[in-house]
């Protein structure tokens, strides 16, 4: 299986394979019965934002090769670009999920302060619980959207599910600011410093890793990136482009069959030998050891 072999997941797909569900066109899906989803057997790319909540029983993914288990309790955050797989789910599982198209994702989002530290705590912590009030809150949220989607003939619509899922970031951000224990950010020029590098790092970190190319493609110093970044996501710009590298190559060395040195060529490497060493010092191993079953 090549890199381009892996199917993606999307709003339309996740029709496809759900029994049920309320959809608003290729924007949004709201899956209120987990158990009606068919899960593919191979890995597939998301290509969407998907937030999930178990209610009942727990589940087991990997999430770019990386285990995670889910309990009664927790959400789950996966965001655009991550490779999912390996699923199955207790008898008694129930849960709820909706499926945010990016473009559909970044209207919502466009309008909301602070975002800053959801995205790089999602992506660090997929999973974390929430406390029976939180999880109330969110049930109610899911709730609210599913009848607000139901009601078809309203000519706001969209608009209203748009503020409403807003809202739920909102409070969901509260949440992790609750488990980071940290007060938020309250510079606006530096949330918008970190997430244009981060959508920069998104896009380009196949092939390219320098942070000065990135301090260069936002106008500002290197140093300067790196106080920013550091003072918003408590990482630095280095450990994010290499969190992305590393990722990608270790999806690319369990889900496909490519060779070490066609994956050197795909993420620009000089060789393979050259990559060989960056996943050591990275990962603790070489890539034919992380590739064997």
């Amino acid at each position: 299986m090549k890199a381009s072999d892996i199917k993606d997941i999307t709003v339309e797909s996740t029709r496809e394979r759900n029994s049920g569900g309320f959809f608003i066109g290729k924007d949004l899906a709201l899956i209120d019965d987990i158990n009606k989803l068919t899960f593919p057997d191979d890995p597939r790319r998301v290509k969407c934002l998907i937030l999930a909540l178990c209610i009942k029983g727990s589940a087991t993914y990997n999430l770019d090769t990386i285990g995670h288990r889910v309990s009664a309790g927790d959400i789950i955050i996966i965001n655009s670009n991550q490779v999912i797989d390996d699923y199955s789910q207790s008898s008694d599982s129930k849960g709820v999920a909706l499926v945010i198209a990016d473009r559909f994702f970044y209207e919502i989002i466009s309008g909301v302060r602070n975002l800053a530290y959801l995205f790089s705590f999602s992506r660090m912590h997929p999973v974390f619980h929430l406390t029976d009030t939180e999880m109330k809150d969110t049930l109610n949220y899911i709730q609210i959207i599913k009848e607000k989607i139901s009601e078809t003939t309203n000519r706001f619509r969209k608009d209203i599910v748009r503020s409403l899922i807003q809202a739920l970031i909102y409070d969901t951000g509260e949440t992790i600011s609750r488990i980071q224990d940290d007060s938020n950010v309250k510079n606006p020029r530096a949330e918008a410093i970190y997430l244009d590098f981060m959508n920069l790092v998104q896009r380009n970190f196949r092939r390219e890793r320098r942070v000065g190319w990135y301090a260069s493609q936002l106008g500002i110093t290197p140093k300067y990136l790196a106080e920013t970044v550091k003072a918003v996501s408590r990482s630095t710009p280095n450990s994010w482009i290499d969190n992305f590298v590393v990722l990608e190559l270790r999806v690319l060395l369990k889900t496909t069959t490519m060779s070490i040195k066609e994956i050197a060529d795909m993420m620009h490497f000089p060789n393979q030998s050259f990559l060989g060493k960056y996943f050591k010092e990275h990962v603790g191993m070489s890539p034919l050891a992380f590739r064997k079953p």
